[in-house]
């Protein structure tokens, strides 16, 4: 899972109040790209049977930091944060 933030270096809470863009990879073949809403759910479009929750909003923002993904009310998976890129970090590589 990848998502577009940006974090207040401080505290590690996400600044923008707006909706966020991402994607989740969840075969390692395909990409599936959504929106995280500003009340934390995951939305992946009109043709989407359903849609996700998470609290990650409600996360302060660290490598190491857990939150939760919920697929429906029965079922959710544990995911921890293991990168944060750095704005422009791909093209400082070079």
């Amino acid at each position: 899972m990848t998502v577009d933030i940006r974090l207040d270096a401080e505290t590690g809470s996400i600044l923008a109040p707006w909706d966020l863009f991402g994607a989740f990879d969840l075969d390692g073949d395909r990409s599936r790209p959504f929106i995280l809403r500003r009340d934390g759910e995951i939305d992946f479009g009109a043709s989407a049977a359903r849609r996700w929750r998470t609290n990650l909003r409600d996360l302060r923002v660290g490598v190491g930091a857990r939150f939760q993904v919920y697929w429906n009310e029965s079922d959710a998976g544990d995911y921890e944060v293991v990168k944060i890129a750095r704005l422009g970090s791909r093209e400082r590589r070079g």
